[in-house]
């Protein structure tokens, strides 16, 4: 229904008024972000991701709760835990109060029952399950491929575990002996200082959210993210979750259908919105700090990327010269990432191609990603690199064999024409040329 609209939004955010340095121009492509994230969420695939992290959500809530519990009871900071609870809980309203009081008790029993137990097998599974789920999710949102491996996710996802509700109870302590510290009582009595102890204090939750959340578009997906995209992501998100948490409150509180249609499950149904709407936040911080870090993709979305057989004997071509023609002239080294800017192309395509030259051994890549040939450049052909590019397979299955002479011949005779027009000139040979 919206892809007219999408089209046209396109066809402006990177038509001809886009380039230069123009003010208008500038605007223009910074709107390319916003566009294309509401663009990917008109699509549904990311809503979906958030509608199946509820459902984790629902699973793994009160086993997390018990599990930090259980770690924080040997310090005497289990109750810590209370104050977070209820603000991710606030903007359903004054049911709030009532949420957070039956899941911390829920989380105390559980932690004093199972903790020790058989049952903690269960609840670590559970955990690292839904954390999993996460890191699919961020995965898909950077276009990873591979995840992480079995014996390196459930190690990370423990420490994670471990060190989580420490590292929180270390900082609400920090925090609280700061603010009851004679230095700041001091301050207090001062009429300015006042008001702005009481603006941090109010905005103290909001640079909560947004450091969690810049940490883990960080540290989540199994791809290095630079620390300026993760921490735009991280403040679009807690804006957002500070405009939506209070759309939301006013909401629910002065909307009365929601009670009269769903009577006592109101506060269940609130607190299921509010989670979807939390996930949905938190995937599209996600999605914008990876266009923040790839741009080439702005106009791709998520959509599969599919090359023609002219565009990838064209890109596989250009990737082999331009990494033969810098290891000859001892240049800089090139990365998929660089390539893809220079080339114009996600660095989607680009790494499928360099996986295809790499299991030719035609390119390798250094400790430091960067790519260099696999062997002399005058000992590869460029009728070999064409018949990589040729080669790549779709993923469906080989079509069953079909003779038609007349079909076959215009092939074979197609076949023989590059191939003899490439003869046995090599990449050297095409480095070389005077262009």
């Amino acid at each position: 229904m919206f892809e007219p609209l999408w089209r046209l939004l396109d066809s402006l955010l990177w038509g001809e008024r886009s380039s230069g340095p123009a003010p208008l121009a500038v605007l223009m492509r910074l709107l390319r972000y916003p566009y294309a994230v509401l663009r990917d969420l008109s699509r549904g695939q990311v809503n979906l991701r958030a509608m199946g992290l509820v459902y984790a959500t629902l699973l793994s809530l009160v086993p997390l709760l018990a599990f930090s519990f259980a770690v924080l009871k040997v310090f005497g900071a289990h109750r810590d835990l209370e104050p977070i609870v209820y603000e991710f809980f606030r903007p359903v309203g004054r049911s709030a109060t009532d949420l957070t009081a039956r899941v911390m008790e829920f989380a105390d029993n559980v932690s004093s029952g199972l903790v020790g137990s058989v049952g903690l097998a269960l609840l670590l599974w559970t955990l690292i399950g839904t954390i999993q789920k996460v890191e699919d999710s961020f995965n898909f949102l950077w276009r990873v491929e591979q995840p992480r491996s079995f014996g390196r996710r459930t190690a990370e996802y423990l420490s994670l575990l471990m060190l989580g509700p420490l590292l929180l109870a270390v900082f609400l302590g920090l925090a609280h002996a700061a603010i009851d510290s004679s230095a700041s009582q001091t301050l207090a009595t001062l009429p300015l200082m006042a008001r702005l102890t009481a603006l941090a204090v109010s905005l103290a939750p909001y640079a909560m959210v947004m450091t969690i959340f810049t940490a883990l578009y960080m540290f989540v997906p199994n791809t290095a993210v630079r620390l300026g995209p993760a921490l735009i992501g991280g403040l679009t998100a807690g804006v957002l979750w500070a405009a939506t948490g209070k759309l939301f409150t006013e909401l629910v509180v002065y909307t009365t259908r929601l009670t009269v249609v769903y009577a006592g499950f109101a506060i269940i149904v609130a607190a299921l919105l509010w989670t979807y709407l939390g996930w949905l936040i938190l995937l599209i911080g996600a999605q914008l700090s990876f266009y923040v870090q790839n741009p080439a993709y702005l106009r791709l979305g998520l959509v599969e990327l599919r090359l023609s057989s002219v565009e990838l004997e064209e890109l596989t071509l250009k990737v082999m010269y331009l990494v033969a023609a810098a290891h000859t002239r001892g240049e800089v080294r090139w990365r998929v990432a660089s390539l893809a800017r220079e080339l114009g192309m996600p660095g989607l395509a680009i790494s499928q191609v360099v996986a295809a030259l790499e299991r030719a051994g035609m390119l390798t890549a250094t400790d430091r990603e960067q790519l260099v040939p696999a062997r002399d450049i005058g000992h590869i052909r460029l009728r070999d690199i064409l018949q990589v590019a040729r080669n790549q397979r779709s993923g469906h299955a080989a079509p069953r064999e079909f003779a038609v002479p007349q079909v076959d011949a215009l092939r074979a005779s197609l076949e023989h024409a590059w191939r003899e027009r490439c003869g046995e000139r090599t990449l050297r040979d095409l480095v070389e040329s005077p262009g």
